[in-house]
């Protein structure tokens, strides 16, 4: 038998879930654990490819092998079904780990721990039948796990129905010192096809149920971001920003090859002069909005980088012409290395869809935000931003529902223009980076690591 412990991983099979994950693994794998990350083979396939266009062909360097097993779906086959992917994922995934860590026993492997995301939840009782510990990490917010964890007394209040519909718009608070969340945010309620959110919803509480077969609950945040939260669920210990103690470049969890040549282009810029627009993995921007957008990006008359996904856009004849007009005074790439580009000092302000990696590696860089949120987590998050952090603004959209270029431009201007939102900014990073340093989120993860030593 490996004299090594072996940590077995597995990530819900989005971008934005990934990242955070290989995160988490690396930094166990550098207290000697080896480490298994389970993709399933749709993702594995992706970013194999991305790693092989940035010219990495392995990712075991720090002892993580990469492997992948079906997700149930065949490869035409919409993964962005809600329903379809979570039924076929909980048809097809457990039996395949199952049969996954026969074959690591049969090898020899001393099979420590399975560190499954709360969203894959299945894993627990998959690790419990095998007689394995199970540690589940959730890579969003603290606070977002709560409103999940606390669907039971919503129904009971009389808030949602048992389908999750939103029985009467309000603020609530889910405790006294919590900030207050608007029930039309709950972040499966942010879905506008009904069918999806009462699928995703119905997901939510089996896995909440899931959770109940998990040992311990980690999440990627610090104590000082949302320390009313950890008041109210104990149990959740945070270990994190994992942007803020993470290795910068490694390239074992992307989609899409990142283009390192915006950094040579970042270093041409003033300091504290670039807005830097990036919307994750997901988001989805109409045409309209989407020329909106580019014309606003170009009012502000400050140079940008403009991160657009691959299928992001097909306005071909705008484009062109937008392009050859901005010229040099913007730069537009199709993924970027973000932690890299939020950490250069030409960096001025972050226009984002508030996901929780952009959110944390915003604040692991003491940037300031432009929040442009989308869906499930993200307008919680706008609300920390704005209200709780003080450290961004949000747009406000016209009688159409668009966010006209004028207000990108006044909203850049304030961002900018008041530099006490950068200050509070650098004043967060401070905090956040003492945590995963030696305060609270250090000592978790030391808690951690020993416990799946302990077996």
């Amino acid at each position: 038998m490996s004299t090594l412990l072996h940590v077995i991983a597995i990530p819900y099979p989005a971008q934005g879930h990934v990242n955070p994950m290989m995160k988490l693994v690396r930094k166990i794998a550098e207290h000697g654990f080896k480490v298994t990350f389970v993709n399933t083979e749709f993702n594995h396939k992706r970013v194999m490819k991305a790693m092989s266009k940035n010219g990495t062909d392995h990712a075991d360097e720090d002892m993580v092998r990469l492997v992948s097993i079906p997700d149930g779906m065949e490869l035409e086959e919409n993964r962005n079904d809600i329903a379809k992917s979570h039924e076929a994922m909980g048809r097809v995934m457990p039996g395949e780990l199952e049969e996954l860590i026969k074959k690591m026993k049969n090898e020899g492997e001393n099979i420590a721990c399975v560190v499954a995301e709360g969203a894959t939840g299945w894993a627990f009782e998959v690790a419990k039948k095998m007689g394995i510990k199970g540690l589940a990490f959730y890579p969003a917010s603290a606070t977002t796990l709560a409103v999940f964890l606390s669907i039971p007394k919503l129904i009971e209040d009389g808030m949602v129905d048992k389908n999750g519909t939103i029985l009467k718009k309000q603020k609530i608070h889910l405790s006294a010192t919590m900030p207050a969340i608007k029930t039309e945010t709950f972040g499966w309620a942010c879905i506008n096809d009904i069918s999806a959110q009462n699928s995703f919803f119905k997901f939510l509480i089996e896995n909440n149920n899931f959770l109940k077969s998990a040992d311990f609950i980690v999440c990627n945040t610090a104590f000082d971001l949302e320390a009313a939260t950890f008041s109210l669920f104990p149990e959740i210990l945070p270990v994190g920003p994992l942007a803020a103690s993470n290795k910068l470049g490694n390239q074992a969890s992307n989609f899409w090859a990142e283009d390192d040549d915006c950094l040579a282009w970042l270093d041409q810029q003033p300091a504290c002069s670039v807005i830097y627009a990036a919307f994750g993995s997901t988001a989805d921007i109409d045409q309209t909005q989407f020329q909106e957008l580019a014309l606003g990006l170009e009012l502000t008359n400050k140079p940008f980088l403009w991160v657009l996904r691959p299928g992001m856009s097909n306005a071909e004849p705008f484009w062109k012409e937008f392009e050859e007009r901005i010229g040099c005074h913007g730069k537009i790439v199709s993924w970027a290395p973000q932690e890299k580009v939020l950490s250069h000092p030409s960096i001025a302000c972050f226009m984002s869809h508030c996901g929780w990696n952009s959110t944390t590696e915003g604040l692991s860089n003491g940037v300031p935000f432009l929040c442009w949120p989308y869906i499930v987590d993200q307008f919680l998050n706008e609300t920390y931003i704005c209200d709780v952090w003080k450290l961004g603004l949000g747009f406000e959209k016209d009688g159409t529902g668009i966010v006209t270029k004028e207000e990108i431009k006044k909203k850049v201007e304030q961002i900018v223009g008041d530099l006490n939102y950068k200050a509070r900014a650098v004043e967060l990073k401070e905090k956040i980076a003492n945590s995963v340093r030696d305060g609270s989120s250090f000592k978790n993860f030391g808690k951690i690591v020993e416990w799946m030593r302990s077996i």
